[in-house]
């Protein structure tokens, strides 16, 4: 529908679901590459017209019960959407939201947009001139990875002189050359309501929200025309190929890290039926278990991993294909063959019984509608604006079942084939794009920037270099200034009698089939069976954990006696929704130096292919091919290609794992089944694998022959009675087939071992980590430290390390078992931020609040508690208070603790903090340069990458 005064458009879906959805968007198309649509998006959340404090976004994380709270800057886009199962508080964040996009502070405040966007900063006349901002951080962190380096490097070959072309979040060259000016013309030009998308979804009364938003916001505006559509990009006419260069480090090896790439603009994106056709064409192509391209591009060693895919979320989608760590020169070899296998595909045709298999997980998936922690509302009204946005039907994307429905009857036909040969094959809107690793680049540009803020501020005049220290002075008595308490009471808040009192009961029952153990979480899943098959790895050597991590990658990717692992794949697609394998660990409350550790076989099926589940995991658990050292090689280049971007890309948590597995038993299990010690392994492996191939067949053997037997078995069911029934009349096909017991050792011994260890590499950002455990200390675990949580994640080190410091984010985690850790993500800074650790005793020894503040930071707390649980996660919630020993008065004082919390009880906590700060274990990964001019703070520096 039309707000008939302003043409705003708005779609509403009625929705039997508690979990409500507010999103406003608008089409915000950049011009350039300064990232000032990425900078509104921030700063308009930094004050407004009815909510004037500095940050009511901070504000409502920290005293909403929001289920989703965010905003998202897109290529032609930005959204800001929020999402909350109570109806005050659900009205409450959609007030906030539309004001601070309708009447922000930023024409009030300039301070706003250096803090969040860019400014100069020098602390004195002698020092140096340096650039800061949080949006420059935050995209320094972006492109100081080879991954975020070839996405826009795409971007800006396929979409040249359109402004799919340009860097809406910004590239950290151009954001400096962005004005107040231009910035707050950006917003005056787009974000009217006449330019607005405006979504509700759930459970309410829509005539009550439209009339309240037009009464509040809509009526004060007439109508505007804004020229915001985005055009179609021109056609080329013949392919093209550009190189592009992206920094590794020293410790790297150049002649192995170039990435090949082919991308083909296909778009789709106003045809539902031709984007699922196109997505599942992505999974049979490259992303399945013997998907053909991958297979023959590996099969040829060009590259360590293949990826790439069907991108849409734009007017003009494209398909890529990846070839990551390769050799430059296999450039030929490796296009003819993506080519070739193309020609052979859609000449000879695709398999059928693989279309079939691909559509149906996608059914699956689409009727499961379990998006974790996001609201499901949310992700349909993304899927909306892939079509509304660009004037076509808002629900297109939404009717599944015709989309599904379609799409079977087109596998019988040449449709997926001529996509093949219409957009991959005779397409000339083609690049290939060469992304070339070059040892040092770092420090090249590094130095390029340094020499570039020296000549400016060697052109600057005295009054301009003492204008810049003042500037830099006031910004930060700006930042470090609280907000007014009557702009602060202005935000509208719940009371703590508003907030439920009951903690939500744990769903589980421990029951027996035959001899076995089974925990049933007895669960309307309208008809999905999910069952874990839990194992027992406590046994696991020291020297065994990162074989136990590759196992994981290894079991359902390789051959087992009756399917090739192409075939294994196409029969778990058609008859379930996903099989896969896990481990896991399991801190024990009433130990904290006990863990407990499980390798899971995990499977989600209708009611009716149970049987089939337990006779697939039969066959995968006990008759992988575990020998054929082929597949194992190149399972393991793809592992440790895929393992190394996730440390880089998710740094924060890198950081904190490692700088826990010196402190805590289950921390040094994280790392080294999967962090930097189990990379350490695979770059040990995949380098001379020749030599440890028997050793390593011996090893995963020997750990299958281990978990796989029925005294280490434990059955975890998720589903009604109906279902469970149902398993129980199946678990036998599993079960029988397993040995009874097996000679097992009493596992690894773990004695701390207190570092400070700092891992360098290319990246322009830094992650700094800090571990202790207070139980170790004698303090106990209380309800109180989830509040704690917010307080310092959003008030202490969000002031400290983002606000003040620049960098993109922080947090603080605490854990029942005492392990206690702080983060910081894509920071500019280091030894800076490991001092703000250090001032966390004194901020909570004289930690004030009134009555406000302190409900505001119980609301936060309570809110995470409260996110709505799909049937999956309310079960792996109950699996692990099983295995913790967490039980529902556990939860229901925890909660308590939280609701009568007063500040005394916050003060009271300083001495824990204190005992946590004083186990010493810190890791910082990063920035090179930086971490090597303050190597004296570190006991070990070393190259994050050594290959």
């Amino acid at each position: 529908m039309e707000h008939k005064k302003t043409k705003a458009r708005i779609l509403l879906i009625l929705a039997d679901d508690k979990n409500k959805v507010f999103t406003i968007g608008f089409r915000t198309p950049p011009t350039d590459s300064t990232g000032v649509a990425h900078i509104v998006e921030h700063t308009v959340l930094c004050g407004s017209k009815k909510f004037p404090s500095k940050d009511p976004f901070v504000e409502l994380v920290k005293g909403s019960l929001n289920t989703f709270l965010n905003a998202m800057t897109y290529p032609d886009k930005t959204l800001y959407p929020v999402a909350s199962c109570n109806d005050k508080d659900f009205q409450n964040l959609c007030d906030v939201y539309l004001d601070a996009v309708f009447h922000p502070n930023i024409y009030r405040e300039e301070k706003i947009f250096r803090q969040e966007g860019w400014h100069f900063e020098m602390e004195s006349p002698e020092s140096d001139l340096i650039y800061n901002g949080v949006v420059y951080n935050e995209m320094k962190g972006v492109y100081s990875s080879a991954d975020g380096i070839l996405e826009r490097s795409v971007s800006k070959t396929l979409f040249e002189g359109h402004t799919y072309g340009e860097e809406s979040g910004g590239d950290p060259e151009c954001i400096p050359d962005l004005t107040y000016e231009d910035y707050l013309d950006f917003h005056r030009r787009y974000y009217h309501p006449s330019n607005s998308f405006i979504y509700f979804y759930g459970d309410m009364d829509m005539a009550e929200k439209l009339e309240w938003l037009d009464r509040e916001y809509l009526s004060e505006f007439d109508y505007l025309f804004i020229d915001s559509a985005v055009p179609t990009p021109k056609p080329w006419t013949s392919p093209r190929e550009v190189h592009f260069d992206y920094p590794i480090s020293e410790a790297e090896n150049e002649q192995k890290s170039t990435y090949l790439s082919v991308h083909t603009v296909v778009g789709g994106e106003l045809d539902p039926v031709k984007m699922v056709a196109m997505q599942t064409l992505s999974y049979v192509l490259l992303d399945m278990p013997g998907a053909p391209l991958r297979e023959a591009l590996i099969e040829a060693g060009i590259g360590e991993d293949i990826l790439g895919g069907y991108e849409y979320g734009i007017k003009e989608p494209y398909f890529s294909v990846i070839a990551k760590n390769a050799r430059e020169e296999e450039k030929d070899e490796f296009l003819h063959i993506v080519k070739d296998t193309l020609r052979k595909l859609a000449g000879e045709g695709l398999d059928k019984e693989v279309l079939r298999a691909a559509i149906n997980m996608a059914e699956f998936k689409a009727r499961e509608a379990d998006f974790g922690s996001y609201p499901k509302g949310l992700l349909y009204g993304l899927e909306t604006f892939n079509s509304w946005l660009y004037d076509a039907d808002p629900c297109m994307h939404l009717r599944f079942q015709e989309i599904f429905d379609q799409l079977k009857k087109e596998v019988d036909t040449d449709y997926f084939e001529k996509l093949i040969k219409d957009l991959l094959l005779e397409n000339p809107y083609e690049a290939v794009i060469i992304l070339h690793p070059v040892k040092n680049l770092d420090a090249q540009n590094e130095k390029k920037l340094a020499d570039k803020l020296a000549a400016i501020k060697a052109g600057l005049s005295k009054e301009e270099i003492e204008r810049i220290v003042r500037e830099t002075k006031e910004l930060k008595i700006y930042q470090a200034e609280p907000s007014s308490k009557e702009d602060m009471e202005k935000i509208p808040m719940l009371r703590r009698e508003e907030i439920g009192r009951e903690a939500e009961k744990l769903i589980w029952e421990k029951k027996k089939m035959g001899e076995i153990s089974a925990i049933h979480s007895d669960i309307f899943t309208t008809g999905i069976a999910y069952i874990r098959m839990v194992f027992g790895a406590d046994f696991v050597e020291k020297e065994e954990l990162p074989y136990l991590g590759f196992l994981k990658e290894v079991l359902g990717y390789i051959d087992t006696k009756e399917y090739s692992y192409a075939n294994l794949s196409t029969n778990i697609n058609l008859n379930s929704g996903g099989l896969g394998f896990n481990v896991d660990s399991y801190p024990i409350m009433e130990d904290v130096k006990r863990a407990k550790y499980t390798f899971g076989i995990n499977v989600k099926v209708l009611y009716d292919k149970i049987g089939w589940a337990f006779s697939m995991a039969k066959e995968i658990a006990l008759h992988s091919k575990l020998g054929d050292k082929k597949r194992l090689k190149d399972i393991a280049l793809e592992v440790k290609a895929r393992t190394k971007s996730r440390l880089l890309s998710a740094g924060h948590i890198t950081a904190l794992t490692r700088a826990g597995a010196d402190i805590s038993k289950d921390s040094y299990f994280a790392d080294a089944t999967r962090g930097i010690t189990y990379y350490r392994f695979l770059e040990d492996l995949t380098a001379n694998f020749d030599e440890k191939a028997d050793q390593l067949v011996k090893v995963l053997v020997s750990l299958t022959e281990r978990l796989f037997t029925r005294d280490n078995l434990l059955l975890d069911v998720i589903c009604d009675g109906e279902g469970y029934q149902k398993v129980e009349e199946n678990v036998n096909l599993f079960v029988d087939a397993l040995e009874t017991t097996a000679k097992r050792s009493e596992g690894f011994v773990f004695v701390p071992s207190i570092k400070r260890e700092a891992f360098t590499s290319a990246s322009m950002v830094n992650y700094v980590a800090r571990y202790g455990n207070f139980r170790n200390h004698g303090f106990q675990y209380t309800g109180v430290l989830k509040i704690l949580k917010v307080l310092l994640s959003y008030d202490y080190l969000w002031n400290h390390i983002r606000v003040q410091g620049g960098a993109y984010g922080c947090m603080a985690v605490f854990g029942r078992t005492g392990n206690a850790g702080f983060t910081s993500y894509r920071d500019p800074k280091l030894m800076e931020t490991d001092a703000v650790y250090d001032g966390i005793v004194d901020y909570v020894k004289n930690y004030t609040a009134n009555e406000r503040e302190m409900t505001k930071a119980v609301i936060g707390a309570i809110s995470e508690l409260d996110t709505p649980l799909t049937p999956l996660s309310a079960g792996l919630l109950a699996l692990s208070a099983y295995y913790t020993g967490v039980s529902d008065e556990d939860l229901q004082r925890e909660r308590n603790e939280i609701l009568n919390c007063k500040v005394e009880d916050i003060r009271a906590l300083a001495p824990l903090l204190e005992a946590v700060l004083s186990d010493g274990a810190k890791t910082a990964v990063g920035n090179a340069g930086l971490i090597l001019a303050n190597k004296e703070a570190f006991t070990e520096v070393e190259a994050l990458f050594n290959d």
